[in-house]
């Protein structure tokens, strides 16, 4: 299903990034955006969502009543598309990738590093230094602590990843060792 939610929400993504490019809204759309995601992914909300028997206009009338009156109308337009579209679900994601396209327009990659330990200060700041460096742009650094890592770390930026936990490689000799 993150497959298709994902190839659901790039288009609304895409087209919300060039209202808000044209707009020059970018962070009022990004705030905007987060906060319906976060408003769609509640359980109360959720729950809502995937009852066939509750009607859409009820449900574009309580997202859009959390929200508020501080969306930009483009966010409220979107709810609705999105609402008529029975695509409720895919604004999390929608949220998600528009933050990264405008991260990749304004120059800086977003990278999630999951590591089995916490890194300290020093160590992120080294991790950080590096990550400049190999991808040639500014760095938005996330940093995740994940036990199942068992060792080492775990880089991701957009569709590059370098798996240097030592449950990566584990993986890697037992798939080497079935052939």
């Amino acid at each position: 299903m993150a497959g298709d939610t994902t190839t659901i929400a790039r288009p609304y993504a895409e087209a919300a990034f060039a209202v808000a490019r044209d707009e020059n809204q970018l962070d009022a759309w990004s705030d905007a955006l987060s906060l319906i995601a976060a408003i769609v992914d509640d359980p109360d909300v959720a729950s809502r969502i995937g009852n066939p028997n509750i009607p859409r206009t009820s449900l574009e009338t309580l997202i859009l009543g959390v929200a508020g009156d501080a969306l930009p109308q483009g966010v409220v337009n979107l709810v609705k598309v999105v609402t008529a579209n029975n695509r409720l679900v895919a604004l999390p994601e929608v949220a998600r990738m528009f933050d990264e396209i405008k991260a990749s327009q304004q120059g800086v990659r977003n990278v999630l590093v999951r590591s089995a330990f916490p890194l300290s200060d020093a160590e992120q700041s080294e991790l950080l230094a590096a990550l400049k460096a190999h991808f040639g742009a500014e760095v938005e650094l996330s940093v995740e602590e994940d036990r199942t890592l068992i060792g080492g770390v775990e880089v991701r930026a957009d569709d590059v990843v370098i798996d240097g936990s030592v449950r990566g490689r584990l993986q890697q000799l037992s798939t080497a060792l079935q052939f």
